[in-house]
């Protein structure tokens, strides 16, 4: 028995120790800007490899989860990129193993009227974390630099505005104990043009192509403007913008897994051995005769 906890209080001091060197190499800055594409492995993931380090990473956002439960801590998260970047199945990658109630997705639709007279930021304030909460933001205050911008639903004056206000605000997140990881998923011209092509004819993805992405496709370099100049104007040193390369979704989810976990100064869960219970006798308890409508058993 003393052997057995020494080796899993050894297993543990090893992997707190991993965590934190791989939470220095990726404090440590790259000089890699969206500009100047990192080389992607040669080949696409193929799944099997995918699946095997997707449920370690799921462990270990359990451990992230029980630990943010327990610890009250407060964690934002933001997903920006082009359409078909891979934000969506990058999210879907954090939160299917853990629980709504502490992980919550925000999407919001398009304003409305009353909205579009607030403060810019107002409409997404509500939304910002409580203690025991990851939110996660697919899309967020940065739809200003990006597609409003480029789309045209916003003047120059507004859009200054909101660079130059943007770091201030998550400087107050941050002050106030808020957690904030910016992501950024860069995807390549022609993997955009592939899998914007692969959604006209599949029905479970065509809903996934809007009036809007058809507009803003032919504006790829708008795009490329609006992304710099809002790297420039609020890649800061507290609310850093962390670039993913996304023409390869396993790899991506992957990386900005174990980039976010690297982030958070989590204790991994240790494990707690269980054992079910008896049940109960059945007793007098009869199976009921009701008249009870089933599912057609079709498959």
């Amino acid at each position: 028995m003393a052997k057995t906890k020494d080796k899993k209080k050894a297993r543990r001091k090893a992997r707190k120790k991993a965590k934190k060197e791989r939470r220095n190499e990726s404090a440590a800055p790259t000089n890699v800007t969206a500009a100047e594409p990192q080389i992607e492995p040669a080949g696409k993931m193929k799944a099997k490899p995918y699946q095997h380090e997707l449920r370690r990473l799921h462990g270990e956002l359990v451990a992230l989860q029980e630990w943010v439960r327990a610890s009250g801590a407060k964690i934002c998260i933001v997903f920006e990129g082009r359409d078909t970047a891979g934000k969506g199945g990058t999210i879907k990658a954090i939160t299917e193993r853990v629980s709504p109630r502490v992980f919550r997705v925000i999407a919001l639709p398009a304003p409305t009227d009353r909205e579009k007279s607030q403060m810019y930021i107002q409409r997404y304030l509500p939304h910002f974390p409580a203690a025991g909460e990851v939110v996660i933001f697919d899309r967020s205050w940065y739809n200003r630099a990006g597609v409003e911008r480029v789309m045209g639903f916003c003047t120059d004056e507004e859009v200054t505005h909101f660079l130059d206000a943007a770091p201030a605000v998550e400087k107050a997140m941050v002050d106030s104990g808020i957690l904030l990881f910016k992501y950024w998923l860069e995807v390549s011209p022609d993997e955009q043009t592939r899998r914007l092509q692969s959604r006209i004819n599949d029905p479970r993805k065509i809903w996934k192509l809007s009036d809007l992405d058809l507009a803003s496709y032919s504006r790829w370099f708008d795009y490329s403007r609006a992304r710099d100049d809002m790297f420039a104007a609020t890649d800061t040193a507290w609310a850093p913008w962390y670039v993913a390369h996304s023409d390869d979704k396993k790899r991506a989810r992957l990386n900005i897994l174990s980039h976010l976990l690297d982030q958070v100064p989590y204790e991994p869960l240790e494990h707690r051995s269980v054992t079910l219970p008896k049940r109960d006798h059945a007793g007098d308890y009869p199976e009921p005769k009701l008249p009870l409508r089933y599912v057609p058993t079709r498959y």
